[in-house]
């Protein structure tokens, strides 16, 4: 089986979300392994019948894109 990194690649073609304890701290970890945070840590508020998370999103150095999440309120 031929299996490149999306880097060695050229293209991506997933994602992969987890969830965390601390997207924070998760985060700041991330970026000094050599992660590339492509968008900061926010909130997304999904409304009041749902859920409020707090994620980032990264690129590691082979090229994976990675979303890390917490969730707020449930």
């Amino acid at each position: 089986m031929d299996v490149k990194s999306p880097r060695s690649a050229g293209c991506n073609t997933q994602n992969l979300m987890v969830y965390v304890d601390d997207v924070d701290a998760h985060c700041a970890r991330a970026r000094a392994a050599g992660a590339k945070v492509t968008d900061e840590p926010s909130m997304h508020d999904y409304g009041a019948d749902h859920w409020v998370d707090r994620s980032y999103g990264a690129v590691d150095p082979e090229g994976h894109m990675w979303w890390f999440t917490q969730r707020i309120r449930g």
